[in-house]
Order: structure tokens, then C-alpha cells, then sequence
């Protein structure tokens, strides 16, 4: 008998069933994404399960019954039943987010004109848009006044069933404090059969808040800060003079020729950010490319992978899943990253800290200030003029380093039988920066820039003589 309870007991699914509890009720309590969790972190649950059961084997072989450690069949159904619980509360998070943007919205769709009386306000009021689902179009005018334009879209089987559910629905401007209020009436949280198309006149020098669930945000030509927070939908903003924020879950950004800072946070896809006179910070996980053209202030980018600052972009950045590139940063650099990485004509110090990705820094004038690459499992190619001048220190665990600049000043050891590569010494005449290269199962390669290698001269024209010219024209 008391063989048989060793062999019920279990400490797997006391602890298994701790664990799911706890999952879910950081799930209700703090929003955590159990489908994230899951898709990353699943394999756990075999390691812990494993672990366990290697335990009460050695456990049960002290005590003489090896046995009592097997997995049980009840075992396999608990991990089972578990896990088809933790796909339910996943599938019913989808269902709340998606289900209603495809399901709910059977039947054909109903445009009904919007009327608002406009609102007169202070012009430099505060001024905030909350909005469900639709477009919102965001204008300046000259006038002290708040005025609203748009359509009601309503989803039924017919215009009458439409016509019923827009009649009740509205916008209204109230004010809060010293701040102005844009919102809807007359729509339920979460109610996919009507949104609100908006047309929004606000004077110039307002600022400006939008919040809204579902659908495109455009704003142009604002004086003061534009602050949005979108779910689901495209954001375009251009022409502003104060600071820009955009807060999003899943959305497309376009942001051009802006006085301000830019700061863009969240999840979502392409990123397009051009002719801003302050800085851009990305901080979020974004799927599409990221792309930034001529940001005055520089560029601050942070994500799981991506580590980046730019003290100034003059030229174009653009980052996709894998890949890095930036041209043209006169300032200093310094990244962080697991991609590749094509780094052209930075005119400040240069800090590169990479993994699995290959490394390719081009200068087409000497560089001035330092340069630091460290990288593993990859590559480091770096191009640069034979004129330059440097000292350089670089190392190359199980590689070889490949050097096109010669000099008695620099000593190169090849990386022969268990020895690593190493390259050390100065090049060029003139006192230049310190350049330090290192990696791991990968080469270093020591270009000449392309552009510095001198072209064949050309044979020069020969003209005869003045006097055997006449001759020869008699």
C-alpha cells in the first residue's frame, strides 16, 4: 500500500496546475498576452516537466522503487486539458479584438451626413478627439472656433435598420477645465456597426490630442504639439511645428517636415519619418521598415533587437527585420543590434556592438574619430581611403584577417592551426583615430574605398607644332 501511494504522487501537476493559475490570473489582473508567453516560452513546460520527473526518479531509486517516477497517463491529460484552457482564453482575446471587425459587420454599409454647430474657443485652446471607430481629418483654421464635418457609417441589412442605428448617434463638443472635449454620442463601447467619419477645423495654435480605436488619423499644418493614440489604422502627419507623439498597437506612421521632436512608440508596421528639424525616438516593436530621412536632432531607436543612437542624420536610415543601414551621419553612432549592418560615411564616433549579423562600414573621406566593432558569428568589413591614417588593434577568434593597407608599422599575424588572426599597428602619416575590430567565427576584411584607387592615366593628346602645321598645309 504504501508503494502504491509513492507511485500516485506527483509533485508535476500540483506544481503545472500553480503555474497556469498564476498565468491566468496575471492575464484578468495585469493584461498579460498568454498567446506571447506561450509562443516564446512553451518548451519550458518540457524542461520543468522533465526536471521534475528525473527528481522523483533518482528520488525513487534511494527509496527502491524506480517505478514510482513514470509519467502517468493522467499526467499527459492534465498537460493536455491545460493547455486547451490556455487556447480558449487565447482564442476569446482574439475573438474580442477580430471578431468584431469581420463577423459583427455583416450587411452593407450606410453613409449618413454628420451635423455639429460649431463651437467657439480660446486659440490657443486645449483640445482632445475621442473617437471609436472611423477616420479622423484634422485641418488648422484662422477662425477661434471648433467645426466638425463627416459621415455616419452604419452596417445593416437595409437602409432603415441602418437609418435607426445612426439617428441615435452623434458628436458632441463640451468643455472640461480650460480644455475642449470631442467626442461621441450615443455609440457603446465596442459597437462595430456604426463609425464616425470626422472632418475637424481647430484653430492653428491649439493643442491637439486624438484617441481612437479603429481608423486613419491624418493632421497637417498644426503650430502646437499633436499628441495621438491609435488601435488599429494609418497615421499621417505632416507640417507641424510643435512636438509630435504617437502611441499605436498596429498602425502605419508617416511623419514629415515637423519643427518638433518626434516620439513614436508601440507595435505596428512601416515607419516613415523625413524632414524633421528635431529628434525622432522609436521605442516599440515594429514589423514593416523603418525609414528616416535628413532628422536634424538625431535618431534614438529602441526594440527587442535594436539598440540605436544617431546624434544627427543628414542623409537615410533604414531598418527591416535583419537588416541595418544608415548613410550619412555626421555625428556620433553607437549600436546595438543582432542584423546585418551597412554603415556609410559617419562623421563621428562610431560604436558597434553586433551578434549573427555581418558588419559593413564604408568612409569615402579619412574618418576623425574612433572606431569600435565588436561582432560574433559574423563578419566585419571596413572600407576606407588610403589616405586616411589610423592606429588599429583587431582581432579574429577562428577567422582570418584580410588587409589591403601595407605598411612596416603594421604587424599582421594570420590565424593559423589554434592561433587567432590579430592586426596591429599604424598606417598613414598624420596622427588619426584609434580603430579596435573584433569577432568571432567570422573574417575582418581592410578595404581601400573603391572611389581612392586611381584610374588608369589616360595618353596625353600630341599637337604638332606650330611651324609644322603651315608647313603641312603647303
Amino acid at each position: 500500500m504504501a508503494n502504491l501511494r509513492r507511485r500516485g504522487s506527483s509533485l508535476f501537476p500540483g506544481l503545472l496546475l500553480v503555474f497556469v493559475g498564476m498565468l491566468l490570473l496575471l492575464h484578468n489582473y495585469r493584461g498579460l498576452g498568454i498567446a506571447n508567453v506561450l509562443g516564446h516560452w512553451w518548451p519550458l513546460i518540457l524542461i520543468f516537466w522533465g526536471g521534475i520527473k528525473l527528481y522523483e526518479r533518482m528520488a525513487a531509486s534511494r527509496s527502491g522503487d524506480p517505478g514510482a517516477a513514470r509519467i502517468t497517463s493522467g499526467e499527459v491529460f492534465l498537460v493536455l486539458g491545460l493547455l486547451s484552457v490556455l487556447g480558449i482564453v487565447v482564442a476569446v482575446d482574439y475573438g474580442r479584438e477580430n471578431i468584431p471587425g469581420h463577423f459583427r459587420e455583416w450587411g452593407n454599409s450606410f453613409d449618413f451626413d454628420l451635423e455639429v454647430a460649431p463651437k467657439s474657443v480660446p486659440a490657443d485652446a486645449r483640445i482632445t478627439i475621442h473617437n471609436g471607430r472611423g477616420n479622423i481629418s484634422v485641418r488648422p483654421s484662422d477662425e477661434a472656433q471648433i467645426r466638425i464635418s463627416g459621415k455616419k457609417n452604419a452596417k445593416a441589412w437595409n437602409e432603415n435598420d441602418a437609418q435607426k442605428v445612426a439617428d441615435g448617434v452623434g458628436v458632441e463638443i463640451v468643455q472640461n477645465g480650460d480644455g475642449y472635449e470631442i467626442r461621441p454620442t450615443g455609440v457603446s463601447t465596442g459597437d462595430s456597426r456604426i463609425s464616425l467619419d470626422l472632418d475637424v477645423a481647430v484653430p492653428k495654435k491649439a493643442s491637439l490630442t486624438i484617441r481612437n480605436e479603429r481608423g486613419d488619423i491624418t493632421v497637417a499644418d498644426m503650430a502646437r504639439p499633436v499628441n495621438v493614440t491609435n488601435g488599429v489604422g494609418d497615421v499621417e502627419i505632416r507640417g507641424t511645428a510643435g512636438d509630435v507623439s504617437i502611441d499605436t498597437r498596429k498602425s502605419d506612421i508617416k511623419v514629415s517636415d515637423t519643427n518638433g521632436n518626434i516620439k513614436i512608440s508601440g507595435h505596428g508596421g512601416d515607419v516613415n519619418v523625413s524632414g524633421a528639424r528635431g529628434g525622432l525616438t522609436i521605442d516599440g516593436e515594429f514589423y514593416g521598415a523603418i525609414r528616416a530621412d535628413k532628422v536634424a536632432k538625431g535618431v534614438r531607436f529602441i526594440s527587442q533587437r535594436t539598440d540605436l543612437t544617431l546624434s544627427q542624420l543628414a542623409g537615410h536610415m533604414e531598418a527591416r527585420p535583419g537588416n541595418l543601414e544608415i548613410f550619412d551621419a555626421p555625428g556620433n553612432l553607437t549600436v546595438r543590434t543582432q542584423d546585418d549592418i551597412t554603415l556609410e560615411n559617419a562623421g563621428g564616433k562610431v560604436k558597434v556592438d553586433n551578434r549573427r549579423g555581418n558588419v559593413e562600414v564604408r568612409f569615402s573621406a579619412p574618418p576623425k574619430d574612433d572606431i569600435e566593432i565588436n561582432n560574433s558569428s559574423a563578419g566585419i568589413t571596413l572600407s576606407l581611403p588610403e589616405s586616411s591614417s589610423f592606429e588599429i588593434v583587431a582581432d579574429c577568434h577562428s577567422g582570418d584577417i584580410d588587409s589591403e593597407f601595407q605598411a612596416d608599422s603594421l604587424k599582421l599575424t594570420p590565424g593559423t592551426g589554434s592561433k587567432d588572426a590579430h592586426l596591429e599597428g599604424k598606417y598613414g602619416s598624420g596622427r588619426g583615430p584609434k580603430i579596435i575590430l573584433k569577432t568571432s567565427y567570422g573574417s575582418i576584411s581592410l578595404r581601400r574605398t573603391s572611389s581612392d584607387i586611381p584610374e588608369p592615366p589616360k595618353p596625353p593628346r600630341v599637337k604638332a607644332p606650330p611651324a609644322l602645321e603651315k608647313s603641312e598645309e603647303h
